[in-house]
């Protein structure tokens, strides 16, 4: 949706985006996973394609592919898993990494979070090489138990995502003998082609008020 870009592009992290790579509709898919997949998605993954291809144009050597989604709403579970089939026809010898924010009863937002979700899956088995599962309901809990936040904001629970996905890709993005590639991660982690679901574990884990105990500097 154009008012979802406008708020990333005037955030503070909006200038590492380059603008002509922004690509939105008019309207959101509206938590439905078939609008996202059949419809508003479908319209604009040509689009999403041709961004795609440019930037796979200009690496010397691409490894594969990391995309952010949620399997609970219609554009990241729908539309999400429609691009992941789109380049992997057309990049098939590339690694298809996700992660992929799971939909939980106890916090939902819409009720059709089991169907999207059930149906993102379904497309993952097939279309991706690696999925770091990351449990909606395990991040608030993370927040109150652990974080000491009462009442956690989107920035809170992102900013735990963004430690972990920090965390997973720290072999990819700096020199190492284990897990130094995609391919390499996917090699010692994944028994079998279609068992490619990751469970993600991060520490530690220091709340705000508590910062002034721990130390950060190596003896």
């Amino acid at each position: 949706e154009p008012g979802t870009m406008d708020a990333v592009r005037a955030g503070p992290f909006g200038q590492l985006f380059r603008p002509d790579n922004f690509v939105f509709g008019q309207s959101g898919a509206g938590n439905n996973w078939a609008k996202g997949h059949y419809t508003e998605g479908a319209e604009l993954v040509d689009q999403v394609l041709d961004v795609v291809r440019r930037e796979a144009e200009g690496c010397d050597c691409l490894q594969g592919f990391q995309i952010t989604h949620s399997l609970g709403g219609g554009t990241g579970a729908g539309m999400g898993t429609l691009l992941i089939s789109k380049i992997r026809e057309e990049f098939p010898d590339r690694m298809m990494a996700t992660f992929s924010v799971v939909p939980s009863p106890k916090v939902s937002d819409t009720v059709v979070e089991p169907y999207n979700a059930t149906l993102s899956v379904h497309q993952l088995v097939e279309n991706s090489d690696e999925t770091f599962c990351i449990d909606n309901e395990a991040l608030y809990d993370i927040c109150m138990r652990t974080l000491k936040l009462s009442n956690p904001s989107y920035g809170d629970l992102n900013h735990l995502v963004s430690a972990v996905m920090s965390g997973v890709t720290t072999c990819l993005r700096f020199p190492g003998q284990l897990n130094s590639d995609l391919r390499k991660l996917a090699v010692n982690m994944v028994p079998f082609p279609r068992l490619h679901f990751f469970m993600v574990g991060f520490a530690p884990l220091t709340s705000r008020g508590a910062y002034s105990f721990r130390a950060v500097t190596v003896p």
